[in-house]
């Protein structure tokens, strides 16, 4: 059973999952349980936080991160319910696809509140107190699409692409503080992300990986302290590319991205 916001373990490292009521999150917190840490979850569906908490003492916090007061209200119910969050693990995300012409307003400030201004609003609640504390980790879930820019998915590309150069930016800011910042760069994952967008994934390449997968990485680059890491390696590649080849890399983004 999940136990109540007030009475998590003492004495075992402490994360903070959000996203964690399906896919990545969830995953990424059964990992890190098996691990043995203590887990608070955050999503928007306390069911399904129960589910992923199912047998664990996880802490479940549910919040509308997209919500003006929800990062804080979320970090400090987490402060509250453990004392400290050694690693936030920053996972909740929406998409959208189509032409950017066709995209509604509401649809362009939903991507950028969830996917961009809500991770930053929660990572400036939570650092102070790993600052104070002199250690703590944060994971920042980005996407291949903020590397290369996915056509009829630009605001999504946008708001990843943000994500990425705040890791960037943040990580230069925290040197010599004891906290560290993790930027993880999946590629295209199978969960329930592309039907709740409302438009499948249709290309051939690359493959969906498992949200497994995802959280494996997640976990082995905390354990190592890692700046970034990319799910499947290779995604390194098209980065690469365009600062030897731009001209190459926009032919073959034209061809296949």
């Amino acid at each position: 059973m999940a136990r109540s916001a007030r009475t998590p373990r003492q004495g075992r490292p402490v994360a903070l999952v959000t996203g964690a009521s399906s896919g990545i999150g969830a995953a990424t917190a059964r990992r890190f349980t098996e691990g043995g840490w203590q887990l608070l979850l955050s999503g928007r569906d306390p069911d399904r936080l129960a589910r992923t908490a199912a047998g664990t003492s996880a802490v479940l916090l549910p919040a509308d991160l997209a919500d003006r007061g929800g990062p804080r209200l979320l970090a400090r119910s987490a402060l509250d319910a453990a004392g400290r969050i050694d690693l936030l693990v920053a996972g909740a995300g929406i998409g959208w696809a189509g032409p950017f012409v066709t995209m509604p307003r509401d649809a362009i400030d939903g991507v950028l509140a969830v996917d961009l201004a809500a991770t930053l609003h929660l990572v400036r609640e939570v650092l102070p107190a790993m600052v104070a504390a002199g250690r703590g980790r944060v994971v920042l879930v980005g996407s291949v699409a903020g590397c290369v820019g996915v056509r009829e998915e630009a605001v999504y590309s946008a708001a990843k692409a943000g994500v990425a150069a705040f890791a960037e930016a943040l990580r230069q800011e925290l040197r010599g503080t004891g906290v560290g910042v993790t930027l993880v760069v999946p590629g295209p994952v199978a969960t329930e992300f592309f039907a709740r967008r409302g438009t499948p994934y249709r290309r051939s390449r690359p493959r969906p990986i498992s949200p497994g997968t995802v959280a494996d990485t997640v976990w082995e680059a905390v354990a190592r302290e890692r700046d970034e890491a990319y799910v499947p390696g290779w995604l390194t590649l098209p980065g690469r590319v365009r600062g030897i080849a731009p001209g190459l890399y926009r032919r073959l983004l034209h061809r296949f991205g």
